[in-house]
């Protein structure tokens, strides 16, 4: 079908027609649209598009919940769609795709009436397609509608026996790559294989994540923040406290920088960086080597503040240093942040006694929170991402002083992007390894380590990796 292939100039509510579509469903299209044709990321875009909908409450929440979905969805609808339509889905133009995505996934996942699924989409497809293609979508959605979903499971899906990866690529909605990649990685830490196990880890990345805060210390307690209602304890983290409803943005002690949202992985990451020994030695200086957006440095500061410890916090654009200065503003005691490529750092080798190093990697931890990562991201990423982590390993050993600790971490569970890339620094030699479960007793089934690895459908946070190396020569 002939047609604009990109995103609209202009969000769908905003364009004139006969009809008038459902708000609600229209802000969902365009918040794909965005996503999809402009590459943007739906956390950032959704608040934007929902707020210029002037849609709030239940409206904005059902909004997200279609969008987030659909996103998350994407491969087991494809799938479907592909059975429904009769020509190639890549021949299909992307925005009527979009949708068709988003009423295949009311039909499937949300149980809405066929009446109301086919016939919102349908006014949909008309305001942003005329009426041929409305025409379309009301044919495909009412095949669709056909079938439930295991019925739909059952004839799209590979046979789980014969080939595992490819049942849990099309029912779970991940490319195979990632689900053998996940696959790898899990049964590393568990050692045994178990598709069951896989299974459960990609079913928790198309569950929502929940919002946890962070008391930054020196600058709020923990029992402050629970004196917010719709407020609760943190699982592991004793500084994490569980927001159970509301946004973030409305509290003030979010808005003053005394608390953060941060998901608990990452807390638990800087925690053991701090509580890491580095020996008789000073414990003075720290560093955070690719700090952006902040929240582990704005964590660090507090953490550092009791010790006299100045952080220097640097990322390598200008844009995520300055989003880390705005996380540090209101942060007591020393800091100071800087635009600089850690891979030729500008500081003298040896200058810190701690040194974080949250890589740059491929995100496959974080698949709840960024649920369009998985269609943007391929294999080649990995290959690219590892040699940039290798040299930035690599300049942080340098940084740190003889005795002191780096901290390796990525939000991905890669082997390549993890213990691949640490155990090429051992080998290197000049470093030990270092334990990380005696630092962090609150946190349960750490797997056999030394390094930590942080599971969504284990511990309930976001996939984080950390391996803590002592520099010894």
């Amino acid at each position: 079908m002939a047609g604009d292939r990109g995103h609209h100039s202009r969000p769908a509510q905003w364009r004139g027609d006969r009809r008038p579509a459902d708000p609600v469903r229209v802000a969902a299209y365009d918040v794909l649209r965005a996503v999809e044709g402009d590459g943007a990321y739906a956390n950032l875009v959704a608040p934007r598009i929902l707020a210029d909908a002037g849609l709030s409450g239940r409206d904005a929440g059902f909004a997200t919940t279609l969008a987030y979905g659909t996103l998350r969805r994407r491969g087991l609808l494809d799938a479907v769609l592909a059975a429904c339509v009769d020509r190639p889905l890549a021949e299909v133009d992307v925005p009527l795709l979009d949708v068709l995505r988003l009423g295949a996934y009311q039909l499937l996942f949300l149980g809405t009436p066929p009446h109301a699924a086919v016939g919102e989409t349908v006014q949909v497809a008309r305001l942003v397609g005329g009426e041929s293609r409305a025409r379309f979508v009301n044919a495909v959605l009412r095949r669709v509608g056909e079938r439930d979903l295991d019925d739909w499971v059952d004839a799209v899906a590979p046979d789980p026996q014969a080939d595992p990866v490819g049942h849990l690529s099309v029912v779970q909605s991940h490319p195979a790559w990632i689900v053998e990649a996940l696959h790898d990685s899990l049964s590393s830490w568990t050692g045994e294989p178990s598709w069951a196990d896989t299974e459960d880890l990609l079913v928790a990345d198309n569950e929502n994540a929940s919002v946890t805060l962070v008391a930054r210390p020196g600058r709020i307690d923990v029992d402050e923040l629970l004196d917010l209602p719709g407020t609760s304890p943190g699982r592991w983290s004793p500084y994490a406290v569980a927001l159970d409803g509301g946004a973030p943005s409305s509290l003030g002690p979010v808005r003053s920088g005394a608390a953060g949202v941060q998901d608990e992985g990452s807390q638990l990451v800087a925690l053991a960086l701090a509580r890491a020994d580095v020996g008789d030695g000073p414990d003075s200086r720290w560093l955070d080597m690719a700090a952006g957006p902040g929240g582990k440095a704005a964590l660090l500061v507090g953490l550092g503040l009791e010790r006299g410890a100045a952080l220097l916090a640097g990322d390598r654009t200008h844009h995520r240093a300055q989003l880390v200065a705005g996380a540090l503003r209101s942060a007591p005691g020393h800091h100071l942040v800087v635009t600089a490529d850690g891979t030729s750092a500008p500081w003298r080798e040896g200058s810190f006694d701690r040194v974080l190093l949250d890589a740059p990697c491929t995100g496959l931890g974080v698949l709840r929170r960024r649920p369009e990562s998985r269609w943007r991201r391929s294999p080649s990423d990995v290959a690219e991402l590892s040699a940039l982590q290798r040299a930035l390993l690599s300049a942080a050993l340098r940084s740190v002083r003889i005795g002191g600790v780096v901290g390796y971490a990525t939000c991905s569970p890669h082997l390549a992007e993890t213990t691949a890339v640490v155990d090429d620094a051992v080998r290197a030699g000049g470093v030990e390894r270092l334990d990380v479960r005696p630092l962090l007793p609150e946190v349960d089934d750490l797997g056999e380590g030394p390094d930590l690895r942080l599971w969504p459908h284990i511990h309930g946070t976001d996939g984080m990796y950390l391996a803590l190396l002592r520099r010894t020569g």
